[in-house]
């Protein structure tokens, strides 16, 4: 089973940058989604950017232009660079693995970016991101 273990969480002003890495151990998904993903208090969990095994990327409307996700040569490490934080980007950042059984450009583009897509057991535990004004 894969582990995943998020870093670089930080507090920052607001207009600020921060790099989010993600180390995933017994990575060896053929077809898969990777994901960010984040949940502000008393707000749904929602994705932020995807990745797919076709190498399909995904973001959500509010970071793009923002925000990079990029895959480590080993496809087991993920990273996302985020710049020009605002306030409303404070929240939990969990990243997030799925094996998939077809091939993944079968599936929607936003298929990787939705949370429901993933196992109780396909996230890490998450790394704090808090932006202020």
């Amino acid at each position: 089973q894969v582990q995943l273990v998020e870093s670089g969480g930080d507090s920052v002003q607001s207009g600020g940058s921060l790099r989010l890495s993600c180390a995933g151990s017994g990575f060896t998904y053929g077809s898969y989604c990777m994901g960010w993903f984040r949940q502000a208090p008393g707000k749904e969990r929602e994705g932020v950017a995807s990745i797919d095994s076709a190498g399909r990327i995904t973001y959500a409307d509010s970071v793009k232009g923002r925000f990079t996700i990029s895959q480590g040569n080993a496809k087991n490490t993920l990273y996302l660079q985020m710049n020009s934080l605002k306030s409303e980007d404070t929240a939990m950042y969990y990243c997030a693995a799925v094996p998939l059984w077809v091939a993944s450009e079968t599936l929607s583009a936003l298929y990787c970016l939705r949370p429901g897509n993933y196992g109780e057991d396909d996230w890490g535990k998450g790394t704090l991101v808090s932006v202020s004004s």
